[in-house]
């Protein structure tokens, strides 16, 4: 159990956290740009949010 005792330190705790949230950050980058096919489909995700808007502003006219 000694071992435990070396991530109470913020010395060692901060670099091993940076580290998983660089290595995350990585891996999200490769799962949705590394399929051409997928990118493509999330890319054309990015317009919904203005979808509604559109489509209340042709029942108001």
């Amino acid at each position: 159990m000694e071992w435990l005792s070396w991530f109470s330190h913020p010395e060692n705790t901060k670099p091993l956290a940076l580290i998983i949230f660089f290595v995350t950050f990585i891996g999200i980058l490769v799962y949705v740009y590394g399929s051409r096919k997928r990118g493509q489909k999330l890319e054309s995700y990015r317009d919904i949010p203005f979808l509604d808007e559109q489509d209340a502003n042709k029942d108001k006219q």
